[in-house]
């Protein structure tokens, strides 16, 4: 019996190897999670949505450096004098207001709005950092789960085998009623880890689904760990120049700045144009005026010379957010490549202590065949192999996960350095059609109209 034993946990090996490498018809490697990640995230869309909201900050800035031209169409009811005749007329006028020089305020306003047009771009990397970096993680653990389930499961046979040995055992007197009960006792435990193992998969594959937008097939393990940089320092070099979160942090400085000299440009004079033409249709005459107005603020209680104090500390806050920013990511990184090393480590000594634990386990098996070991040490010896296993599944997960977590800390995981198989979002696109703030009716407003209704639709 004991022999059957043996052969079973051999197979059950052969399964729990099988995982990773067998051959299914639906097989789903990481580049693909990543792939389906990034194009359902909502998240994402939400991100590209708000850059096109801020885009069009830009187009307004513009509009403001352009006349305002309105009209007004008035009826004017006459009521009729003594022996007279009461009478309606119309006229019709156009105004057209320019300012022609306001000391670069409102070009101050569009330069502005340029750099937060920059910094919301790299926020929007921030995004897909976060949304690629939780497609590893769900891959994963999916993956990890998948494994440890098929553990447990070899274990509750192994063990269930086990117990039927130790019964005809104790039916021949071999073993004792303990023998029995413990062997009894490890079964209930088994399946109590089986339970919990088939729920935590369950939890896996919903994160799965929410994150890449369909529920897992069957996941291939990755090859290789992805390419990160050869030590901590030129992480560190690498990620203090081209981070998203600190170029969205410099882009904040510039636009302060920039609002700055708008609150300075505030206080001084404005030279402006008005031009303004009526017609009137009793009278059927016309008028034509033109008005040059030079002015600004004497007094407004002290309310300029505070936005400017306002503009100026928020400037210096946001130089200190850029210090606060380059050490969280010099630190994002040290401890990223920390997390790292600790896992390749642990995965090299738990493979280690799985050959220790296999040639245990087969050695207290054949002790038992001869009556040296008892019931209890076979038990034991296979359960110090599953754990070796399972913390060798998890072991090989952390070191994946903690890979692209190194990727992250350096600014580098976007479906771009990655070279997914996918379109990847152009952010200046919108911004190039919009920026010269075309007007509804022309011909580029109308073509922006049928993208945004293409886009509400998506």
């Amino acid at each position: 019996m004991l022999r059957k034993v043996i052969r079973s946990a051999v197979m059950g090996a052969a399964i729990v190897a099988g995982i990773g490498t067998g051959a299914v018809a639906k097989a789903e490697t990481l580049a693909d999670a990543l792939v389906g990640a990034y194009e359902t995230s909502g998240l994402l869309d939400q991100q590209r949505a708000l850059l096109r909201a801020t885009d069009e900050d830009v187009a307004q800035a513009v509009s403001a450096l352009r006349p305002i031209i309105s009209w007004v169409y008035s009826n004017r009811y006459t009521n009729p004098q003594p022996l007279g005749q009461d009478s309606i007329n119309g006229s019709l006028q156009l105004t057209a207001d320019l300012v022609l020089w306001d000391f670069g305020r409102r070009q101050f306003g569009v330069e502005s709005r340029k750099e937060l047009v920059l910094a919301t771009r790299q926020g929007l990397v921030s995004a897909e950092q976060s949304i690629l970096a939780r497609a590893v993680e769900a891959f994963m653990s999916v993956r990890r789960d998948s494994e440890i389930l098929a553990l447990r499961q070899n274990n509750v046979r192994l063990i269930t085998q086990e117990l039927r040995a130790a019964r005809d055992r104790f039916e021949v007197g071999e073993v004792t009623r303990t023998d029995v009960a413990q062997a009894e006792a490890r079964l209930a435990s088994a399946r109590a880890e089986l339970a919990l193992a088939r729920g935590n998969l369950d939890i896996a594959r919903e994160e799965y689904l929410n994150v890449v937008g369909r529920l897992p097939g069957r996941l291939v393990a990755p090859r290789r760990l992805p390419q990160t940089a050869n030590s901590e320092e030129e992480a560190k070099r690498i990620a203090l120049t081209g981070h998203p979160d600190l170029q969205q942090a410099q882009h904040e400085v510039a636009a302060a700045d920039l609002n700055v000299g708008a609150a300075k440009a505030a206080i001084k004079p404005t030279l402006s144009a008005q031009g303004t033409a009526t017609w009137d249709d009793e009278e059927y005459l016309g008028t034509e005026t033109l008005t040059l107005n030079f002015g600004g603020p004497l007094y407004r209680g002290g309310e300029l010379s505070s936005l400017i104090r306002q503009a100026q500390q928020r400037a210096v806050a946001a130089r200190a957010n850029v210090h606060i920013v380059s050490d969280q990511i010099s630190q994002g990184v040290g401890n990223a490549f920390a997390q790292l090393r600790s896992a390749t480590a642990n995965r090299q000594a738990v493979a280690r202590q799985i050959r220790a634990a296999q040639v245990a386990f087969e050695g207290v098996r054949e002790e038992a065949t001869l009556g040296a070991r008892t019931t209890l040490d076979v038990l034991n010896a296979e359960q110090e192999l599953l754990d070796a296993r399972a913390s060798a599944v998890s072991a090989a997960t952390q070191e994946t996960v903690a890979a692209y977590a190194v990727l992250s800390s350096m600014g580098l995981l976007t479906a771009d350095h990655l070279n997914l198989n996918v379109q990847v979002y152009d952010p200046a696109a919108y911004y190039n059609a919009v920026k010269n703030a075309p007007t509804y009716t022309s011909r580029q407003g109308q073509q922006l109209d049928k993208v945004l209704r293409a886009l509400n639709r998506d």
